[in-house]
């Protein structure tokens, strides 16, 4: 028998059972960047001084998940055992962090001494966070949870507070339940408590209030240089002294986005999960994010990282808007750290032991002040600053950085009289049309000669030969721009990316003169 040339102490099978009822393995998962992987917590009750350990590479919070444990069994009204208990948390070599293994440490416990079944937890991936009170509450990670259960065809036990989260994963089995009394009844019921996940219904606001195009007074160019950005997917850059509404017109490009496809909203949503950004309120992420950091934020909190690598404002402005105002302010390490995913649209963060990659598709709107004082140029207030101060704070931002920024845009003050008028303009829903189909032609376009989705603010040299064909005329008007303005190689095709954007929102195959002279208004003036 194999109790017994296992162990030869044992005498007979019920006492080799009654030994092996003290161990138990309970599933869970850990998140390794954005994707799950197994986590199998060992609950060991054996002889001994009383005492709870737990091993695996725990962090802080898992380390004080003991009291939680023992104080939220006892007042659910179950014994907790009064012996030596060990739980590990395998693979032993995947840092593990953060309270959501209070729950599979209980119910571990508790099948550990005799109360729960194995086979009753069997294939099931439990996640969650205990309160004193036996309470379970809302924890990080639960989408990748229910990628993972998915894959591996397993049941997953999670709290009330992430059902919406995880039921973005259709065709898991869920149990979602508010405290561990209830979820223990559940399990030892006679039926199955589990319910497939089905697709949920959103209800997306679409009232944008002053954010909306028509309530902003004034600034045509302006809007037409973030209806171009959106549409392609380019970088902004405003200049202008303050007051001038810069601020205003960077939070309004999200009103004129398209929405947010499936896959976006469950990338989003796992990012936000990670981030423990995620509420009962707002269990997911349903329209494209805009992300304002202080310009004193950290270079680990913009791009992500930390001992627990977690993603930063970059990875959080996914598939929406990073605004940085006040852009010479921040320090020069964090702007030229931007470079890499403002290429790449990837962060890539880098420990010892692992790399691990975070999204980071976004459109960067970045407003700065021409000088310290703001008012360096303006004919109406005098600029107090040395003209070294001036040229100082303007190099602040290098010209790689620059270079990657496409639509340039001086933004005047408005007048009072201009306030006054309160002229209505186009709303953001008639200008998102024109955006969402000019993107419908994008994707259409590279799906067909590249096999995968490609803005027009991404295209490389050899895809816009593809893409942006010149007449002879439109060539030759263009090298004469390139020639007068002293553009780089790189200034060309920044010009031609713009100029196949505004083809696209008029609808037009071929690039026109028009087009050309258009992109050509929003270079800088050094011809970078």
């Amino acid at each position: 028998m194999i109790y017994s040339s296992c162990c030869r102490v044992f005498q007979d099978k019920s006492v080799y059972n009654k030994f092996m009822e003290k161990l138990a393995t309970i599933l869970s998962s850990v998140n390794v960047g954005l994707n799950p992987a197994k986590v199998e917590v060992e609950v060991d009750v054996g002889a001994g001084i009383p005492s709870l350990t737990i091993v695996g590479l725990p962090d802080k919070a898992v380390e004080e998940s003991k009291e939680r444990v023992r104080l939220a069994l006892k007042n659910s009204g179950f014994d907790f055992p009064q012996k030596k208990i060990v739980v590990n948390l395998a693979p032993a070599d995947i840092k593990k962090e953060g309270p959501c293994y209070d729950l599979p440490i209980a119910i571990g416990v508790l099948v550990a001494g005799g109360l729960i079944s194995p086979e009753r937890i069997q294939d099931t991936i439990f996640l969650g966070e205990l309160a004193l009170s036996g309470q379970i509450r809302q924890t990080r990670g639960v989408v990748q949870g229910a990628i993972l259960a998915k894959k591996e065809k397993l049941r997953l036990v999670i709290p009330c507070s992430n059902e919406k989260e995880a039921r973005l994963i259709l065709g898991v089995e869920i149990l979602a339940e508010e405290n561990l009394k209830n979820l223990v009844h559940k399990i030892l019921g006679g039926h199955s408590p589990f319910v497939k996940s089905e697709k949920l219904d959103f209800k997306i606001k679409e009232d944008f209030g002053q954010h909306d195009f028509e309530n902003i007074v004034g600034q045509s160019q302006a809007k037409r240089v973030l209806e171009i950005a959106a549409a392609g997917a380019h970088n902004v850059l405003f200049e202008g002294p303050p007051g001038g509404g810069k601020t205003l017109l960077a939070k309004s490009i999200v009103s004129i986005l398209p929405s947010l496809e499936e896959d976006e909203r469950l990338e989003l949503t796992k990012v936000y999960s990670l981030a423990g950004l995620l509420t009962r309120e707002n269990p997911i992420v349903l329209q494209r994010p805009f992300r304002s950091p202080h310009h004193t934020t950290s270079s680990v909190a913009i791009i992500g990282g930390g001992t627990y690598p977690k993603p930063g404002e970059v990875s959080l402005a996914d598939k929406g808007v990073l605004f940085l105002d006040e852009f010479p302010e921040f320090p020069r390490a964090v702007l030229e750290a931007l470079r890499q995913p403002l290429e790449d649209k990837v962060v890539t963060v880098s420990r010892a032991q692992s790399t691990i990659n975070f999204p980071a598709d976004f459109i960067l709107v970045a407003a700065k002040n021409p000088c310290p004082c703001g008012f360096y140029g303006d004919d109406k207030h005098e600029c107090t600053c040395p003209m070294q101060k001036v040229l100082n704070y303007n190099h602040k931002i290098s010209g790689p950085l620059l270079d990657r920024i496409d639509l340039h845009l001086f933004v005047e003050k408005i007048t009072l009289k201009d306030l006054h008028k309160g002229q209505k303009t186009e709303s953001s829903k008639q200008v998102r049309a024109r955006v969402q189909k000019a993107r419908q032609i994008q994707i259409q376009r590279s799906q067909k000669l590249f096999g995968k989705i490609i803005a027009n603010g991404l295209l490389a040299k050899e895809e816009l030969e593809k893409i942006a064909p010149l007449s002879q005329r439109v060539k030759g008007i263009l090298e004469q721009a390139v020639d007068k303005l002293d553009l780089s190689m790189r200034g060309y095709l920044k010009v031609l990316r713009l100029a196949r954007t505004i083809a696209d929102l008029e609808g037009i195959l071929e690039i026109n003169q028009g087009h050309i002279a258009e992109a050509l208004q929003y270079r800088i003036k050094n011809g970078i």
